[in-house]
């Protein structure tokens, strides 16, 4: 079942397994951040998640609905590590995940149809390549060579019904960025969180969350702070990683 240097995982609060891989691909805290971040129905509807990566986010995402999730992947390692994930974790019937390009998934699984996206898109501009030692599958994974915040904001807003919801997580610069590409693309944004490695450090991460078709009317959440003064994960991020155990 594992190929090369994968390994099996443990997502503890969900008591799940993945496959993960150092030199291929691992998910990241804001995976973990996103998935408990982003609105989702108990039961009706359908979510998509875009840049899927190896299924973190919709692995994350079952423990929490019994809607069906769609994850979506450009590459094919990453998507076949996430199949392999589901279906060790007998998922198979809630989750589907398909190899495709973003920017065409509208066209290819329908447009206006979806209750909730969520998104976890490359981080950086391709400019801002400096590591070069980046495995190919991690570039594509951080690098908008693919896929830029632009393109990524209006799949999600092409997939979503009216009144449907999308969530992102990003880097915390790019947030004017980020609001006005929702804006152009009817995703009004309503709720956001700063994520902060520790306290009176400044803001690193963002996670917001925007309706199509929606009314202006933002709530700015109070900010979670991942460290604490004495290294370790705060209360509130080890509940999230680890479960209220």
């Amino acid at each position: 079942m594992l190929l090369d240097d994968e390994r099996l995982d443990y997502l503890l609060a969900e008591e799940l397994r993945i496959i993960q891989s150092p030199s291929v691909f691992s998910f990241s805290l804001d995976a973990v951040l996103l998935a408990r971040f982003a609105y989702v129905p108990l039961k009706r509807g359908t979510i998509v998640d875009l840049c899927t990566g190896n299924g973190a986010i919709p692995l994350f995402l079952s423990a929490r609905t019994q809607s069906r999730i769609i994850g979506v992947e450009l590459q094919e390692r990453l998507a076949h590590m996430a199949r392999r994930s589901v279906d060790y974790n007998g998922l198979s019937e809630q989750i589907e995940i398909i190899e495709g390009d973003v920017k065409q998934i509208p066209s290819q699984l329908g447009f206006e149809k979806y209750d909730v996206v969520t998104c976890n898109p490359p981080y950086f501009p391709a400019h801002e390549m400096s590591d070069k030692n980046l495995s190919e599958h991690m570039a594509i994974a951080r690098h908008e060579l693919h896929l830029t915040l632009d393109e990524a904001v209006l799949a999600a807003s092409q997939l979503l019904k009216q009144g449907g919801k999308a969530a992102f997580v990003h880097r915390s610069g790019r947030l004017i960025d980020l609001i006005a590409a929702m804006r152009a693309n009817r995703l009004e944004p309503k709720r956001i969180r700063l994520v902060y490695p520790k306290a009176g450090k400044e803001a690193n991460t963002l996670l917001i969350e925007g309706i199509k078709d929606g009314k202006p009317d933002l709530k700015i959440l109070p900010p979670l702070i991942v460290y604490g003064e004495d290294g370790e994960y705060t209360e509130e991020v080890r509940a999230l990683l680890y479960g209220n155990k």
